[in-house]
């Protein structure tokens, strides 16, 4: 026989035993604008501006432009290099059009057209780390709708706590992902300001015009103070990032480690749909279904939250004007990092396969609605709640030490319980005011979490209400999305005229 086939078939028994994570495909990701390309969009508005504005002599700037776009062609042609600094795009400008060129340097420093760029890239990569969000936070807020009416255990402490609706509890996650896109809105706010025109750190002589630079990048408006620009703003935006970081962070983090201790259990009431990347077989347990989407996520969550901590510990205990904390392609990073997570919490949320009848099961085998007993006892005939929660508590002793399921549990036992605490509480009622049925209904899962009355609460009328509102802001956030980034591309696209005009001579 020959050995190929046994060696292929090794090879995709090995494949298939790789920890999903390293299979799952990556986010898709937004054309990079870089420091090249930034640096090019400010020469060109230099150029244009101060020929305009009588600082450059109009005579000369369509020569000047021709060379300028000459380098950026260059350097858009497939494995071209793309300079990343001011020094080093400068020699390529005056290789192409005369050391001339650097005229269109008047007022300009390194100092404030990298504090520039790094502001373009920071929100170019913010919209993008928005747009995953509230593509992640969809998916979500769909399968809380899915199962708004899902009955399953909640935990705190470590411990089954209480019924509620899995709709309602991932709708709590919404509104914490919806917490990062406001915080993703308001540095934006204060991102989306032009540093250009403050040059090293106390504006120039010159007398640029900053606000048509800034129209001409799509900021919003300018840093007001030269100094703030590229010596305070640059250092603490990368922290207040990586603040929004940590929180995506946590929240994916949160949910995966939820889903996880399922996996612990013998009859899990939720699981990863197998196939696809989602999970893998161990190499040397047959019966092991590893989560690798989930190890893999709770990765990169913890990788993107260590990275959020990167701006904090290089901007700690140095001077304003050190670079340490400025860096575009470790903030960038960092950004990226928590998209990429978020695009792992998406996949497991698609794959997500919950059982109602187990997770009734488990609610029902131990004694998470204990609660409501002491709840109906206070509001329907006014016991004080230590009273009835002492009541529920012994019951709950009682029936765990005989082994008793909520389901199953005596009433003639439950009023002799009553008595019992009657007596201790000093209640001036001895019987339970409870019928038999009243008593078990009291204790059903399904009908605790329907009958729900506080606003923002997983009854029907809530959850539907909750969902509406969930995605509403959903389409603002959309909608605020692609104005952004709208705005940019068509003052991208203003400059690109105005440049191609000027570069054939045109008035």
């Amino acid at each position: 026989m020959s050995k190929l086939p046994l060696r292929a078939a090794a090879l995709a028994l090995a494949i298939g035993a790789l920890p999903a994570h390293a299979q799952q495909p990556t986010p898709p990701k937004e054309p990079v604008r870089d420091e090249f390309f930034w640096l090019g969009e400010i020469n060109k508005a230099s150029t244009v501006i101060n020929a305009e504005q009588g600082l450059l002599d109009r005579a000369l700037a369509p020569k000047l432009a021709q060379g300028i776009a000459k380098v950026i062609e260059a350097g858009n042609q497939p494995g071209a290099k793309r300079p990343s600094t001011v020094i080093t795009f400068e020699p390529l400008m005056i290789e192409q059009a005369g050391v001339e060129v650097t005229l269109i340097h008047a007022g300009r420093s390194s100092q404030d057209m990298h504090a520039t760029y790094r502001a373009t890239i920071m929100r170019d990569r913010l919209l993008a780390l928005a747009d995953q969000l509230n593509r992640t936070t969809r998916t979500l807020v769909e399968l809380a709708a899915t199962h708004k009416e899902t009955v399953v255990p909640n935990y705190t402490n470590g411990v089954a706590a209480q019924p509620n609706s899995y709709g309602h509890y991932l709708l709590g996650f919404a509104a914490g992902l919806d917490r990062d896109a406001q915080r993703i809105r308001e540095i934006y706010a204060r991102l989306d300001r032009s540093p250009m025109g403050t040059t090293v750190l106390n504006g120039t002589s010159w007398p640029l015009d900053r606000r048509r630079m800034a129209d001409y990048l799509g900021f919003a408006a300018l840093v007001d103070n030269a100094y703030d620009a590229s010596q305070i703003a640059a250092a603490d935006l990368p922290v207040e990032a990586g603040g929004i970081v940590t929180g995506i962070a946590l929240h994916v983090g949160g949910f995966v480690e939820d889903v996880m201790t399922q996996y612990a259990q013998s009859r899990p009431w939720i699981l990863l749909r197998e196939g696809g990347g989602n999970t893998y077989v161990s190499s040397a347990m047959p019966q092991k279904r590893n989560p690798g989407l989930l190890n893999g996520t709770r990765e990169d969550a913890s990788t993107a939250l260590s990275l959020a901590m990167g701006p904090v510990f290089r901007a700690h205990n140095i001077p304003p004007g050190m670079p340490d904390a400025k860096d575009a392609k470790a903030n960038g990073a960092m950004i990226e990092g928590a998209g990429k997570a978020l695009h792992g919490l998406d996949r497991i949320l698609k794959a997500l396969v919950i059982d109602p009848e187990r997770a009734l099961a488990e609610l029902n085998s131990d004694w998470t609605a204990s609660q409501e007993l002491a709840d109906v006892l206070m509001r329907k005939y006014g016991l004080p709640f230590r009273a009835g929660h002492h009541f529920a508590s012994e019951i709950v002793d009682h029936a765990k030490l005989n082994d008793i399921r909520p389901t199953d549990f005596p009433y003639a036992q439950a009023q002799a319980i009553y008595r019992k605490t009657a007596a201790e509480m000093r209640l001036s009622a001895a019987e339970l005011p409870m019928s038999e049925a009243e008593f078990r209904a009291t204790l059903d899962p399904v009908a605790i979490v329907r009958n729900r009355a506080t606003a923002g609460g997983p009854q029907p009328a809530e959850m539907d209400r909750m969902l509406a509102e969930a995605r509403q802001r959903l389409a603002q956030q959309d909608g605020w999305i692609k104005d952004r980034r709208g705005a940019i591309a068509a003052a991208l696209a203003k400059l690109d005229a105005d440049f191609g005009k000027l570069a054939k001579g045109a008035n």
